[in-house]
């Protein structure tokens, strides 16, 4: 996807897309997930299934690509019925293969579920979300990072170089980031993540991308993004890196320690975030 493209979406975003000029749409999320879950399955093709990944500890491939295509039909299935408060049951039909040599295709066949189900849903439909934004296109921006780090898992385990779309990334800095301070029902750690206005600035060096998190007696969240576009005050720890490389270290593939980044300031505080912050 190149800026041109980025550009057009940023355009469409609206909603919650105005808290940065870098938020892309639900489009670019639908065409996005079904590209990923290509690239996922072009890395498994003909892998041994059995091999570990390191980066989710405890799974083979043929786990990674079970939980991924489950993750896309069960978030088709919320979307299908709009559902509108938490469910109680989980009844997405997931038709696991008999074997575990039927997965590449399988994985596959869950991305056209989820493409069927976003031409069938409105982005802007209101839902049941645990996140920040109770609307159908939550579940779009979410399956879709989904769908592209346990792409980049895969990479790793195959020991391929994973390379991930700026615009993409960027984006997804922003969904984790935005949705973290919600996470707390299966991401407990994030109960720690409490401060006395203490700040985190998370900034691209590649892109227009630019966070910064604060921590509060009460809990934590983003800044709102400055309306006129500004930029934001002094943080007391900041992280510099290439999009790609920040939402790595978002979802831990990355340690802020790599030479991909350049940090400054609190680092007891950018301790204390990576030690909590997991999703």
């Amino acid at each position: 996807m190149g800026r041109d493209n980025m550009a057009e979406d940023n355009n469409e975003a609206g909603g919650d897309g105005s808290r940065g000029p870098w938020v892309s749409a639900p489009t670019t999320h639908c065409d996005a997930v079904s590209a990923e879950t290509a690239r996922f399955v072009a890395v498994v093709e003909g892998a041994d299934l059995a091999t570990p990944v390191p980066s989710c500890p405890g799974w083979s491939l043929v786990d990674l690509i079970r939980h991924t295509g489950s993750v896309q039909r069960m978030f088709s299935w919320l979307l299908r019925e709009r559902v509108q408060e938490r469910p109680l049951s989980r009844d997405a039909a997931l038709e696991l293969p008999t074997a575990d040599d039927g997965y590449p295709a399988w994985l596959t066949s869950s991305s056209q579920v989820a493409r069927q189900a976003f031409a069938d849903t409105e982005p802007d439909a209101p839902m049941w979300v645990w996140g920040a934004d109770p609307h159908a296109r939550f579940w779009m921006r979410r399956m879709l990072f989904e769908t592209l780090m346990h792409r980049v898992d895969a990479e790793l385990a195959v020991g391929l170089r994973p390379e991930i779309d700026p615009a993409l990334a960027v984006d997804g800095v922003d969904e984790f980031l935005v949705n973290l301070p919600f996470a707390a029902s299966f991401a407990p750690k994030t109960a720690h993540l409490r401060g006395q206005d203490e700040t985190i600035r998370f900034r691209c060096t590649d892109r227009a991308g630019d966070w910064l998190v604060r921590l509060r007696p009460d809990g934590f969240g983003l800044n709102p993004y400055p309306a006129d576009g500004s930029g934001m005050a002094a943080a007391d720890a900041t992280v510099e890196g290439a999009a790609a490389d920040l939402l790595l270290l978002m979802y831990g593939r990355l340690d802020r320690s790599a030479d991909a980044f350049d940090t400054s300031g609190d680092e007891d505080l950018l301790k204390r975030w990576a030690d909590n912050s997991e999703f």
